[in-house]
């Protein structure tokens, strides 16, 4: 063969290795729409993608480039949120309304451009308006590239677990009158799986989730929170999980026998079925971890996991088995939540590595927790005292402004849109897990931090006890970021640094800042836009628990926001 021939077939070979490495480019479209659902013998219109709740599956490989068009044929205003992916050098794609962008109106679509960069495993997407993701969400999976493996054992099957809320009545009139009567909102009426209550609540035993597997076998079950505002818990009867990704990020597995996850958080486990058909079925099972004040939901959401039936005519039918019920750890156990916590690691193996920031240039210190706003002159008010309840990042109630804040920076337009003043540590100090201080009122304001490009930053994050210690899930948007320490108490900046795992520590976008303790941060600054930070309990964040971090170019062309797409929606 002549060397001609041989580059010629190189060339043809490396061409066709490029185009594997490189991705395909998947296309979707999201219709937004009502549909009726009824569930707990309650019918009522939802709000949903394509209309279905959950909403459709996203797949993709890591590598590709997605489109998805987003198409509002309803009345009020929605954005999708890609709960997760990195969305570098893409930040007008990421989604949260008047942070990157203004909502899609009625009759209005937008095209969310994104590639998935160094990505895999389970994210999700919602909407982030208001508290329409109740309804609007669904899993993001992302497969490794092709002709790579995971780092675990390959599964027989995958199968996707979504945990949701459901209310009888419309979320979004449940926050309204909240917001106006400065109390606490309703609760929700059941926790759903894949969308279905099961058979613990009232008219719902047909509306039950079932999961049939076969003996001997390994399934995937990629797990994903998507309740509004409620961290839960979860178990199968007499089966253990093998934690193996959280986020999209691979862990050092461990074996156990219930999960817990903050809402936004994501993670896959291994279930390995007994090896020989049972002759019992099985109750799977969540429950809320709550250790605040308020009210909250607590009921349970169950699932079935059943055995295919041997065809051989000596076993009993599935009807007649025994079912057993899993234990769930009591509903305020923090020393569960800090033992299953502490025991996640990134894999940092040499093809999946820990790249924890070592060097620090910027620490900040963010009190984070509830609070009280006065109530206007002439009206009644059902928060603490007569007032109306808040919450706020280091004493500031976050609001949001009129038009986006991405477009505000790009434009060089941020006078009378936001301030970047947001203050590195809390304004007053305080006992801040002990007795809480007389004066509760937070200050609003629209205030960001802005950080040059590559910034490495360490966060540690407090919680306080004003009006109750509670866990608070902080998700970050466009970047994710190593959880170094954590602990309970207040943080002790002279003798807790000494105790940070920078070697290993678990890679995420959401984490709970334990009650009544703190949480210990670090991320790099590399990925120029606006970057939303909030608690992921919803009735949190619409209270006021959320800020803004402001990351600015870098010096080279491919380390600047480019100009926003032409069919970005108008405010």
């Amino acid at each position: 063969m002549s060397f001609r021939n041989q580059l010629f077939i190189f060339c043809t070979l490396l061409l066709g290795f490029l185009k594997l490495a490189e991705g395909k480019t998947r296309h979707y479209t999201f219709h937004i729409d009502y549909h009726n659902v009824t569930r707990l013998c309650h019918t009522r219109s939802v709000l949903s993608v394509n209309k279905q709740s959950p909403g459709p599956r996203l797949v993709a490989r890591e590598g590709d480039q997605v489109l998805v068009k987003v198409v509002n044929h309803v009345g009020p205003n929605v954005t999708i949120h890609w709960h997760g992916v990195r969305q570098l050098g893409t930040a007008w794609a990421d989604g949260p309304a008047y942070v990157t962008q203004c909502p899609i109106k009625t009759n209005q679509s937008y095209t969310y451009n994104f590639t998935l960069t160094g990505q895999r495993g389970t994210l999700l997407w919602h909407a982030h308006i208001s508290w329409l993701r109740s309804s609007i969400h669904g899993p993001i999976i992302i497969l490794p590239r092709r002709n790579e493996s995971y780092p675990f054992e390959k599964p027989y099957k995958e199968v996707p677990i979504i945990f949701g809320e459901w209310f009888n009545v419309d979320p979004e009139a449940v926050i309204a009158q909240a917001l106006q009567t400065g109390g606490g909102p309703n609760v929700s009426d059941a926790y759903t799986i894949n969308g279905l209550p099961g058979p613990l609540y009232n008219c719902s035993s047909k509306d039950t989730f079932k999961l049939k597997v076969k003996p001997g076998k390994t399934y995937l079950l990629r797990l994903v929170n998507a309740a509004l505002n409620d961290e839960l818990f979860f178990s199968i009867a007499n089966h253990t999980f093998t934690v193996v990704e959280t986020d999209a990020v691979y862990t050092k597995p461990f074996s156990t026998g219930c999960l817990h996850m903050t809402p936004g958080q994501t993670m896959n486990v291994l279930l390995k079925t007994k090896p020989d058909f049972p002759n019992s079925t099985f109750l799977m099972a969540a429950w809320a971890y709550f250790t605040g004040m308020g009210t909250f939901d607590n009921s349970t959401v169950a699932g079935i996991l059943e055995y295919k039936h041997p065809k051989s005519s000596n076993y009993p039918s599935l009807k007649k088995l025994p079912l057993y019920k899993p234990t769930l750890p009591p509903m305020n156990s923090t020393v569960f939540v800090a033992n299953f916590t502490g025991r996640l690691r990134s894999l940092a193996s040499a093809k999946f590595p820990a790249n924890v920031p070592q060097k620090v240039d910027r620490k900040f210190f963010f009190t984070v927790g509830l609070g009280s706003m006065p109530c206007p002159k002439n009206t009644t008010c059902q928060g603490p005292n007569g007032t109306k309840f808040a919450a706020s990042i280091n004493n500031v109630s976050f609001v949001l402004p009129s038009i986006a804040l991405l477009q505000a920076h790009f434009f060089g337009q941020s006078n009378g849109v936001y301030t970047t003043d947001f203050p590195t540590n809390p304004p007053v100090q305080f006992n801040y897990t002990g007795t809480p201080p007389n004066n509760t009122m937070t200050t609003n304001g629209t205030k960001t931090v802005v950080l040059a490009y590559n910034t490495s930053v360490e966060l540690v994050m407090q919680d306080t006890s004003i009006l109750g210690a509670e866990s608070h899930a902080l998700h970050l948007h466009g970047f994710n970021f190593f959880v170094v320490g954590q602990g309970s108490g207040n943080y002790n900046p002279n003798k807790d640094p000494a105790k940070f795992n920078l070697v290993d520590p678990i890679e995420r976008n959401t984490f709970g800042v334990p009650a009544g303790g703190w949480l210990a941060i670090r991320f790099l600054a590399d990925n120029p836009g606006v970057w939303f930070m909030h608690c992921h309990l919803d009735v949190h964040t619409s209270w006021g628990l959320r800020m803004a971090w402001i990351v600015q170019d870098g010096p080279l062309p491919n380390q600047k926001l480019p100009p926003p797409p032409s069919d970005l929606p108008k405010c």
